[in-house]
């Protein structure tokens, strides 16, 4: 019988891990519609630290419009983040399960007293309608998926385009497009901007860890606004950014953008499963990696571990407070980049032209991960595991390194060398995108996260700097 939700699924397979790590659902594409390359990633991902770039977000986040009186009390017991912020604002949005392990993240802007948009990725999103439909809250709500992964002939249209003005001169270009001076305002607050005639919200922002703006406004004015961007910052030197290169952004400034959303095992989620689509997000996940520990709740996260703990407040009920209030922060992992070795990167990108050779998992650059969400495993001298590496391993053109942004245990250095796990046991998986391969072990340096030194010593204060509370 073909499985209907996500329960159905899970009933029909039973084990979980082997249900997602053997996915044969189309890979994943992070970064749909927008083009790969618009000069070449190389000079595209050297822009956003030398000059200025454009970031353009409109096609890979999910988005929700949440209105109504019951529009706070849904975000704030739905997340662990304080429900206190003003209009004109935006706050991370972190939502745990029962147990306190995550399920997903994002952003809510609040843009009137009951009116509020949250965008980010899907796991989030699905939390929110999920319990805006069967919570008994007075709120609607208004769905704007991201948009294809293979339009196939399906045309694509959002309610609003969505970019990003990044980089050392930024607003030398913002003010040429707003014909004056533009008010910098603080972290997480927005203001109005006008572009080419068009009136634009704006979120000061960013994903490099640079000054910037994040800029949205009606999508029938994408390209009108968008020509009008790059014309302004011709003389600064603005580079537009493509989908191969903007994900390296998240890698730099120490975002881990994909956890498995902690939503398969609890009891107290059955009623969740049985409302998610089988083929949804959730449903069709690839999961990645050398870590295969057999158990599904293994590759649940803390926000402890994602560097969210300073977001957790105790103010007001959410579901999960009382587990993660009878956990001890410090018994959690850290968040980390790890640098890989170069000689190991160099044996690996030449296995594919080894004749008889070993054949390792490919690596893909300048981005490597091959799942939406991906676990490696990292192991100490002894072949203990000690942490795990996630999605995004990137070649990062700035520093000349191939990194991976990912966790350790407390008493791990900074500094260690370890081994990083590459590949996946027995040959691979039924993936689409994975074949068969033998593999190997890199060697990786335990380095701060962010890992730029730019970023952790200009980058606001948050979970991205080298000051947030960890």
């Amino acid at each position: 019988m073909t499985a209907r939700t996500l329960q159905d699924k899970i009933d029909q397979h039973r084990d979980v891990p082997t249900m997602l790590r053997n996915s044969t659902a189309l890979p994943y594409v992070s970064h749909p519609v927008v083009q790969p390359e618009f000069h070449n990633w190389r000079d595209e991902s050297l822009a956003w630290r030398q000059s200025v770039v454009l970031f353009d977000q409109t096609h890979h986040m999910d988005a929700l419009y949440l209105r109504g009186r019951d529009a706070h009390r849904l975000i704030s017991e739905t997340s662990v983040t304080t429900p206190t912020f003003p209009v004109d604002s935006a706050k991370q949005y972190v939502a745990v399960n029962h147990q306190g392990f995550l399920i997903g993240d994002g952003i809510i802007h609040r843009e009137g007293e009951d009116e509020f948009m949250y965008v980010g990725r899907s796991p989030a999103a699905n939390w929110l309608l999920y319990n805006s439909e069967k919570g008994g809250y007075d709120v609607d709500v208004e769905v704007d998926r991201r948009s294809f992964e293979y339009p196939l002939g399906r045309g694509i249209e959002r309610k609003f385009w969505r970019m990003q003005i990044q980089g050392p001169r930024a607003w030398e270009v913002i003010e040429k497009i707003n014909g004056g001076p533009v008010e910098q305002i603080k972290f997480f607050r927005e203001a109005w901007i006008d572009i080419a005639g068009v009136r634009a919200r704006s979120l000061r922002h960013g994903m490099a860890g640079a000054p910037g703006l994040e800029i949205w406004g009606p999508y029938a004015s994408y390209l009108q606004v968008r020509e009008a961007i790059l014309e302004a910052g011709r003389e600064f030197g603005i580079v537009p950014v493509g989908a191969r290169a903007y994900p390296v952004s998240a890698v730099e400034s120490g975002w881990i953008p994909s956890p498995l959303p902690a939503v398969y095992s609890s009891e107290e989620l059955r009623g969740y499963r049985e409302w998610l689509p089988a083929d949804g997000y959730e449903g069709r996940l690839p999961l990645a990696g050398s870590f295969d520990p057999g158990s599904i709740e293994d590759y649940y996260l803390t926000p402890w571990d994602l560097r969210y703990g300073s977001f957790v407040k105790f103010d007001h009920d959410f579901v999960g407070r009382d587990a993660l209030a009878a956990h001890d922060p410090e018994s959690f992992r850290r968040k980390v980049t790890f640098e890989w070795n170069a000689q190991d990167v160099t044996r690996i990108l030449g296995s594919v032209v080894d004749v008889g050779g070993p054949q390792y998992k490919y690596l893909e650059l300048p981005l490597g991960g091959y799942g939406q969400s991906q676990y490696d495993a990292v192991l100490d001298g002894a072949g203990d595991l000690v942490g795990l590496s996630m999605l995004n391993v990137a070649l990062s053109y700035n520093e000349r390194k191939v990194l991976s942004t990912g966790v350790v245990g407390r008493d791990v250095p900074e500094g260690a060398e370890l081994s990083l796990v590459w590949g996946e046991p027995n040959g691979g998986t039924a993936k689409l995108n994975v074949e068969h391969h033998e593999q190997t072990r890199v060697r990786v340096i335990v380095s701060p996260s962010p890992y730029s030194a730019v970023v952790r010593s200009d980058y606001q204060g948050g979970w991205r700097s080298s000051s947030a509370v960890i």
